[in-house]
């Protein structure tokens, strides 16, 4: 067993892979901003951790506390947001963030050190998206953060650096902490607030699979190596039709073409921009959907001997826990209420 370093562990996947940690043994430590946040994070968990380095990925005093006396590494750290105003932010945590850890890792002899990417950082992409996919050039700002940060992990895999990269899917799934995107994606659908869309392809994963293979691979045998985590892809409105269909609901957006939407997207990011506004519509859901491609999650399975959870259980267990946070009505949640 190992003593795991995990930044961004008050994070949605970040919480359910430091709770996957604890079950498989590992002795782990949090670096986080704030420390207010780790309960709320893990209890959902039934997980306690006490060694908690306050400090920031940005920071390299916290940074070096944090790695000293670690054996490995899970770099969770990420600003996740569809907001333009963040988009200066996102850049900075994300991608300089990564390189300054990669940095640290590598001096204090971490083996190994996972970094989680996104398989948005393959977008676009002809084919279907795998370990071997190159790092795309993709136009949004999230995804053009995981890009830059995967090149940067890239580069200290190919300078032989022990440096695992896993590439999750859309993350779906209960206990979200911060209510993030998929949370707030499922939220607009049964409130009947997602009137328009264009209809592309989804990659979906169970956020606690997700964080069962960061378990499994906290190992030096799979240092070097990347992995696709992707369990269901499938057409946007097949997966509206499939939470139509567990709640008893009839859910059926407008669908609108590729380059409509994209365009309404930008005339969204732009009123956001100058007046700070939350809108539920912007430019970067509709380009992924026009954008992404299959995966092909074949290797990742047969490494780690890992089952991906059913796309109707996911769904199910997300809206049962949105219901108990009072996120949804049983009303709006229907027969999975």
């Amino acid at each position: 067993m190992a003593k795991v370093l995990v930044t961004g562990g008050t994070g949605f996947v970040g919480s359910h892979s430091v709770a996957a940690l604890h079950r498989a043994g590992h002795d782990v430590r949090m670096l986080v901003r704030s420390r207010d946040k780790v309960p709320k994070a893990l209890n959902p968990h039934d997980v306690e951790v006490d060694d908690i380095v306050q400090g920031d990925v940005l920071d390299r005093d916290s940074l070096s506390a944090a790695v000293d006396g670690c054996d490995a590494m899970l770099h969770a750290a990420n600003v996740f947001s569809f907001h333009p105003r963040t988009h200066a932010t996102m850049l900075e945590v994300n991608v300089t963030g990564t390189r300054l850890v990669m940095e640290m890792a590598s001096k204090a002899g971490l083996n190994p050190v996972i970094h989680v990417s996104s398989v948005l950082a393959l977008l676009p992409a002809e084919g279907p998206l795998s370990a071997d996919s190159p790092v795309g050039e993709p136009d949004p700002a999230y995804c053009r953060s995981k890009a830059e940060a995967e090149r940067v992990a890239r580069e200290y895999q190919q300078r032989g650096e022990p440096v695992i990269i896993t590439n999750p899917a859309a993350v779906w799934g209960p206990h979200d902490p911060h209510r993030g995107e998929s949370t707030g994606l499922l939220l607009a659908a049964l409130k009947g607030q997602m009137r328009v869309v264009n209809d592309g392809l989804i990659s979906v994963v169970d956020v606690r699979d997700v964080a069962e293979a960061h378990a499994r691979l906290i190992d030096p045998a799979f240092a070097g190596r990347r992995f696709i985590l992707a369990a269901h892809d499938l057409q946007f409105s097949s997966l509206l039709e499939r939470i139509g269909e567990l709640t008893g609901r009839r859910l059926k957006p407008l669908t609108v073409p590729h380059g409509a939407a994209m365009a309404l997207g930008k005339a969204m990011d732009w009123i956001a921009h100058r007046t700070g506004a939350d809108l539920p519509v912007g430019f970067e859901p509709p380009w992924v959907l026009a954008n992404n491609a299959p995966t092909n999650a074949s290797a990742t399975v047969e490494a780690l001997g890992i089952s991906w959870r059913p796309l109707d259980d996911t769904l199910r267990d997300m809206i049962e826990w949105m219901v108990t946070e009072g996120l949804v009505s049983e009303r709006q949640a229907g027969r999975a209420a």
